[in-house]
């Protein structure tokens, strides 16, 4: 078995790797959750979704610090941990929420990207675009938001290899990336008349006489009410609203009235005659709101963490807050359920948050990899970016975990760590976390240690404190390396 860069993995590694990651998949993971966990057996007035407090026995520390920048965003570097252990909780989420994360931000980044996504559009070559967004996720200061926009790019599924132009591609990232913390209403209608949902969805042949009704299906399905809260008929009637929807020689969006069916249209019970009728009438819809939360909880909790009760509740607070994104995210990740025990490391890394924190964990983001070839490898791990596999999106969790995947993800920590992710190819020296750059005097005990406290906050070197002869020996770059794909590789940094 090889990398792309000709490194071998052994069969034997391959396989014990396999084994140990699937048994942690196959982990109930927060199945066990009883009424025991603490977000649930406090007082009956005190909601999941309440703001947490720190105290004795659920601590403001370093376990939850780094749950809070694997979940929120990609991975902390041990600057950007150490500096909020120290400023608190609530400093530390208001950095999330105001795009400031970075502990050394870079000021030429979006004039850098825009260089990037003009020279991929204009080359016509794909994986230049997603070369983009990886450096964009790599090197934001605004992590919260690059999460939302990968969690709408797979909500509102569309795909290069049916719409074939990367302008459109390009400017749909953008517009997700600015409506990504904002009102849901203002997301859902700026989606559904962009060029790249049009041509994705065949809106040009949804015609008067004629109605085509993948739009309309696929709206009610899987962008709004969800199965089961919509009959036959009312995808008919719906699709004949969108009926005449287009864009012109421009791309800009337009209706070509000759195209629209005219007169009423009975969807869900209400005479409708345009497609705004029939998105406002989608979004105040109660189901809608089920099915944004359901979003959410899948982009910010673990497997089975928030039950229907309090899906149910975030619900009603979404719609309180007029379907505010940003908000709702806002009272999710102060939350009592979100810094819950049940809700950390209980949730599989996608690709693209295994692949970015990787990089970061190495403190590579400024140093970065090459971005062709982490995009690249992405798509080796299932994820493809501007490519979902249909209207569905990837399929999240649990099924990120299969055999292939999982010597891709093995495959690729192997040639980060050995520098030929890089072009041209590095000597990487994982001793610099803990060292400066010229110091070679680090243990492996101390290496190991800053490792686990970067993937999982947690140590159990820390925790027992042991220090052994062996363990207090100088440690080779070589030798270095192996530990660090030995830590990365293991199945606690396939979680967040």
């Amino acid at each position: 078995m090889e990398t792309q860069n000709n490194q071998l993995v052994t069969v034997e590694g391959a396989q014990r790797y396999i084994c140990t990651a699937i048994m942690a998949a196959e982990i109930p993971l927060a199945e066990s959750i009883t009424t025991s966990d603490s977000f649930r057996t406090e007082s009956p007035m005190s909601s999941p979704w309440s703001p947490w407090q720190p105290d004795e026995s659920q601590p403001w520390d370093l376990r939850r610090v780094v749950h809070l920048y694997r979940r929120a965003g990609f991975a902390g570097t041990w600057e950007e941990l150490q500096r909020d252990l120290d400023e608190g909780v609530e400093a530390s989420v208001d950095r999330f929420l105001n795009g400031e994360v970075a502990a050394q931000p870079w000021d030429r980044f979006e004039a850098t990207a825009k260089v990037l996504s003009d020279s991929a559009v204009a080359s016509g070559d794909a994986a230049r675009l997603q070369a983009w967004w990886m450096f964009r996720m790599l090197r934001t200061a605004d992590p919260l938001v690059e999460r939302l926009t990968l969690m709408w790019h797979n909500h509102f599924a569309t795909s290069v290899e049916k719409v074939t132009n990367l302008l459109f591609m390009r400017h749909q990232n953008d517009l997700l990336r600015r409506h990504a913390p904002g009102a849901f209403g203002e997301l859902l209608h700026a989606v559904l008349k962009h060029p790249a949902m049009l041509v994705w969805l065949d809106a040009d042949s949804n015609r008067r006489g004629r109605p085509n009704e993948n739009l309309a299906r696929e709206l009610m399905e899987l962008f709004t009410l969800g199965e089961g809260h919509y009959s036959e008929d009312d995808v008919r009637e719906a699709a004949k609203c969108l009926t005449g929807w287009t864009t012109d020689r421009a791309g800009k969006f337009t209706i070509d009235q000759d195209q629209h069916e005219p007169g009423p249209k009975n969807v869900l019970g209400e005479d409708l005659e345009s497609g705004d009728d029939l998105l406002a009438l989608l979004l105040r819809s109660p189901p809608t709101a089920n099915r944004w939360v359901w979003r959410l909880c899948q982009t910010f909790l673990g497997e089975n963490v928030a039950g229907d009760t309090e899906r149910g509740e975030l619900a009603q607070i979404l719609s309180g807050n007029d379907f505010h994104i940003g908000k709702t995210v806002e009272v999710i990740l102060r939350s009592r359920i979100f810094f819950s025990a049940a809700n950390i490391g209980t949730r599989v890394s996608s690709p693209a948050e295994f692949v970015v924190a990787t990089v970061r964990r190495l403190g590579l983001q400024q140093n970065s990899p090459s971005t062709l070839i982490l995009a690249d490898t992405l798509a080796q791990m299932d994820q493809e970016l501007f490519a979902p596999p249909n209207v569905f999106g990837w399929d999240e969790g649990r099924a990120w975990i299969n055999s292939r995947t999982l010597v891709a993800r093995a495959n690729f920590i192997h040639a980060l760590c050995h520098g030929q992710c890089h072009v041209p190819p590095v000597v990487l020296d994982p001793r610099v976390l803990v060292a400066e750059a010229e110091e070679t005097t680090v243990s492996a005990a101390v290496l190991r240690q800053r490792l686990e406290l970067l993937i999982s906050g947690e140590s159990a070197a820390a925790s027992s404190n042991q220090q052994t002869t062996t363990s207090a020996t100088h440690i080779t770059q070589p030798q270095a390396v192996e530990l660090a794909i030995e830590l990365l590789s293991a199945p606690a940094a396939q979680l967040n």
